[in-house]
């Protein structure tokens, strides 16, 4: 583990968010941020227990003044003096299919606030703490990640107002790759195309119940870990993950 790193997850309650922290922490010691502490606890007590170190922080990552109280936090005394190695923005905006004109204007904001202006937010505080990085040649490019959906790329019926924040979360790590890219740090978008296999969906009957017919989060933290150690001679930028028997 390296002594001098440490990597950040931004909604890193069950599935991605656990199994991204989990992954990292084999080589970082990592920063959980979540809104409720009982949405990270289980994930930073196990990494600790295991000889890693993790720490958890509560944060709004849609409220500004909650993200700064954060990093505030975490430069002065949860990761002082260690540099940014990797931050992933996991964050959910709200998924809940509903009839277009039954939609309230509300429920479009609620999206846009944790799709697009969350990680809009959480990459201004993260990407000048990469770039400090960028010089000192850590084994593997500062790296910024943020996990899309199918909403992403194709809007579906009744679900207007997700794929609205899904495209602007979309269109704004599409923009940041090509601004800091050739400053050094790495932008990843990862396209989450299908149901992951999570205690909420394990009644959920999808792609006709086979076997890996949901997306496994420990699959998706492996390649989120490739991403992170992808050499800059051959970035990705957008990697769409799906299982076998999912339709696209």
């Amino acid at each position: 583990m390296s002594s001098q790193l440490f990597a950040i997850i931004a909604g890193a309650g069950p599935g991605t968010g656990r199994a991204t922290a989990l992954r990292f922490a084999k080589a970082y010691p990592v920063v959980l941020l979540a809104r409720r502490p009982e949405t990270y606890e289980e994930t930073v007590a196990e990494i600790n227990a295991a000889g890693g170190r993790a720490v958890g922080v509560s944060a709004d990552a849609a409220d500004p003044a909650s993200l700064d109280g954060a990093f505030e936090a975490i430069g002065r005394e949860l990761m002082p003096g260690l540099r940014l190695a990797a931050a992933v923005y996991n964050a959910a905006g709200g998924f809940a299919r509903k009839p277009f004109l039954e939609t309230r204007v509300e429920e479009l904001d609620g999206n846009f606030e944790g799709s697009a202006r969350g990680f809009f937010l959480f990459a201004q505080k993260t990407l000048p703490l990469l770039l400090e990085t960028v010089p000192t040649s850590p084994p593997h490019a500062p790296t910024l990640i943020a996990t899309g959906a199918t909403a992403s790329v194709r809007g579906s019926a009744q679900l207007g107002t997700f794929a609205a924040g899904m495209f602007a979360r979309r269109a704004l790590a599409q923009s940041l790759g090509r601004e800091f890219g050739p400053r050094g740090v790495h932008v990843a978008h990862a396209v989450i195309d299908g149901a992951i296999d999570i205690p909420r969906t394990k009644g959920y009957a999808v792609n006709d119940g086979v076997e890996d017919g949901k997306l496994s989060a420990e699959a998706i933290a492996e390649s989120y870990w490739y991403l992170h150690t992808q050499p800059r001679s051959a970035f990705t930028h957008e990697l769409d993950l799906r299982p076998f028997v999912e339709k696209f």
